[in-house]
């Protein structure tokens, strides 16, 4: 049995999670936001409920919105800006008596899915994240692709490609650069493009409703979308060629996509076929969870310090 915790903006799930890949005890508590000490204990004392509930102690991984940098050992690139700066690997092993496996949770929703869920059974899975943000995890023959300086899958940070003269120089991300394909490829993306053609103010959902409806300016934002996502996971296929591209996060939930997205996407791969499947998840929301217990191997025992 293994421990699994996704660390959220918002909230903190565990599970334990069986060998076999059923989930013997889940629990989730809010995330104490803004207080990095705060998040350590309640990571902590959330293990300790899991494991007594499932009545047996395991390897904990925990999925992070950040990444350890190999240069300092400490938090960087988190938007759960409390966590920067701190060696939080090394922090939980303290607090929880034992060893610790970090990772991004881009990376551990690809580590899931490639594991038991959609990408199953395929070599080189690249698992993308569309939601409130957007990022991506590469998984090769089980293991997850992290990189010399641990930016490995960090798509959502590199500009939309083959941009068209009405997407430049794009929106400003937080990152500090413009055009960056967060900007246009997440449902804040979707909502910003829909707002700044519109002037009406619609969340995600709503636009997708709307254009189930018959609003055209929904259905000509989707189709926008539709397009910049065919374009950015074209730029995948053309320095990757994974075998199988799987999507996550709320927007993955539109059935369109992995018709429509396809079809567009050929116009753009240096190929003159392109045979990779794009698939939902199987896990949905937790498949974040489930990756981090994955960073353990099954039988792995707990791990002291």
């Amino acid at each position: 049995m293994r421990i699994g915790v996704d660390l959220g903006g918002t909230k903190i799930e565990a599970i334990a999670l069986a060998d076999d890949g059923t989930i013997r005890a889940r629990r989730r508590i809010p995330a104490p936001r803004g207080d990095y000490r705060a998040t350590v204990t309640a990571i902590r004392d959330l293990v300790q409920a899991t494991e007594a509930e499932a009545g047996e102690a395991g390897p904990v991984g925990v999925g992070i919105p950040g990444t350890i940098s190999p240069a300092t050992g400490l938090i960087k690139n988190a938007n759960s800006v409390w966590l920067i700066g701190h060696a939080m690997d090394r922090d939980l092993t303290a607090a929880t008596g034992r060893r610790v496996r970090l990772a991004n949770d881009a990376n551990c929703f690809a580590l899931s899915e490639a594991s038991d869920g959609a990408g199953r059974g395929y070599p080189v899975v690249f698992g993308a994240i569309l939601g409130t943000g957007c990022g991506s995890g590469i998984v090769v023959d089980g293991r997850v692709l992290v990189g010399p300086n641990a930016i490995a899958g960090e798509w959502g940070h590199i500009p939309l490609p083959w941009r068209e003269p009405s997407e430049l120089p794009g929106p400003l991300c937080y990152c500090g650069k413009y055009g960056c394909q967060e900007t246009f490829l997440s449902g804040t993306g979707l909502e910003l493009d829909f707002r700044q053609a519109t002037g009406r103010e619609l969340d995600g959902s709503a636009i997708v409703a709307a254009a189930g409806a018959g609003d055209q300016a929904a259905e000509l934002a989707l189709q926008r979308y539709e397009h910049r996502l065919a374009r950015g996971l074209a730029a995948i296929l053309n320095v990757l060629d994974p075998d199988v591209v799987v999507l996550g996060g709320g927007l993955s939930n539109l059935d369109r996509l992995y018709a429509n997205v396809p079809r567009l996407w050929a116009a753009f791969a240096f190929s003159d076929t392109v045979t990779t499947p794009l698939v939902k998840n199987q896990h949905g929301d937790s498949s974040g969870v489930r990756g981090a217990a994955w960073l353990w191997p099954p039988g792995t025992p707990p791990a002291p310090i």
